[in-house]
């Protein structure tokens, strides 16, 4: 149990550290690798309770989420934004975009 909390503190200490230049595909393996301890921790649980020093480094490792949660929020802002300008470049190009059919021919008589 001991090793899994180590670890989570390991891995949140060094987001953490790093918040404000890591990318969300850090952040995504940062929860992965976070939501395998934290299951590896809950099997060591039901077998064992868990004690007064645990509980207390558990919190303290809660402590840091909202700080996560919010690189989170920002980094999902930021894809929503350049989502919207896409899709307003998109929009202004298909404007001046011709929709010309290929397969009309202009016929002109001799006289």
């Amino acid at each position: 149990m001991d090793n899994c909390i180590l670890e989570l503190n390991k891995i949140t200490q060094d987001i953490i550290n790093r918040l404000d230049n890591c990318s969300y595909e850090e952040l995504n393996d940062f929860v992965e690798q976070r939501q395998n301890l934290i299951d590896q921790l809950e099997q060591q649980v039901r077998k064992q309770s868990i004690g007064v020093i645990e509980q207390h480094q558990l919190r303290e490792l809660l402590e840091a989420d909202p700080m996560i949660i919010a690189r989170m929020q920002q980094l999902k802002s930021e894809a929503a934004k350049w989502l919207q300008q896409r899709e307003q470049a998109k929009t202004q190009r298909n404007a001046y975009e011709a929709a010309y059919t290929p397969d009309s021919f202009l016929m002109d008589r001799k006289k």
